[in-house]
C-alpha cells in the first residue's frame, strides 16, 4: 500500500515539474496486484479527451475508454489488476488529437 502512496506522490511531482512533452509511462506493483498507467501531455487552457488503450500481448485491445482531460490539467491515469491478464508483453496506448502516444511493460 505505501508503495502505492510513494508512485502517486512521484507522478504528481513529476508532472508538476516536468517538461511539457506528451509522454506515456506505467509501472507494476505488484504487491498491490496493480498496473498503473500515465499519460503526461501539455497543459491547455480547455479542456479535450483522449483515447486510452491497453493491447494485450496477443494484440487484441483488452480495454478502450475515452477520456476527459480538464482544462489546464497535466496527466490522467488509468490502472488494471495484474490477476486474470495474459502474461507476456503488453502495450499502453494513448491516441490525443490523431498522435499516438506508448510505452510496453511485461506481465510474467
Amino acid at each position: 500500500m505505501m508503495k502505492k502512496y510513494i508512485f502517486l506522490i512521484s507522478f504528481f511531482f513529476t508532472t508538476l515539474y516536468s517538461k511539457t512533452s506528451n509522454s506515456v509511462d506505467c509501472i507494476i506493483l505488484e504487491d498491490e496486484n496493480s498496473i498503473i498507467c500515465k499519460y503526461i501531455h501539455t497543459r491547455l487552457p480547455q479542456e479535450h479527451k483522449v483515447i486510452v488503450q491497453w493491447i494485450d500481448p496477443l494484440n487484441n485491445i483488452s480495454r478502450k475508454r475515452e477520456m476527459t482531460i480538464p482544462a489546464y490539467h497535466g496527466s490522467i491515469y488509468d490502472y488494471r489488476y495484474i490477476q486474470g491478464r495474459i502474461k507476456g508483453v503488453w502495450r499502453f496506448e494513448v491516441i490525443d488529437n490523431n498522435k499516438k502516444y506508448s510505452t510496453t511493460f511485461e506481465l510474467k
